[in-house]
């Protein structure tokens, strides 16, 4: 575990270890919100099921719309992540 801010977070080979399928997010390294999700398992696994949900499981909006929202969304909040 590595400490960000006051949160102890995964390390990116914590990650890697405990991933059992491939990512359509993988670009190459662990994103901070991937790390942040992990450090509660209860909440990061609901979220993660939710997300799934949003923007895998078809819909009115096509894929590349859901994450359009996504991105513009996050702009608008001034969103790290």
């Amino acid at each position: 575990m590595t400490r960000d801010a006051w949160v102890e977070m995964p390390t990116e080979s914590d990650i890697r270890a405990a991933r059992t399928e491939k990512s359509p997010y993988d670009f190459g390294f662990v994103p901070a919100m991937g790390r942040l999700l992990m450090t509660h398992p209860r909440i990061g696994g609901a979220f993660g099921a939710l997300f799934g949900q949003i923007m895998f499981v078809p819909g009115v909006l096509s894929r590349a719309e859901k994450e359009l929202v996504a991105g513009v969304a996050a702009a608008a909040q001034d969103c790290f992540y």
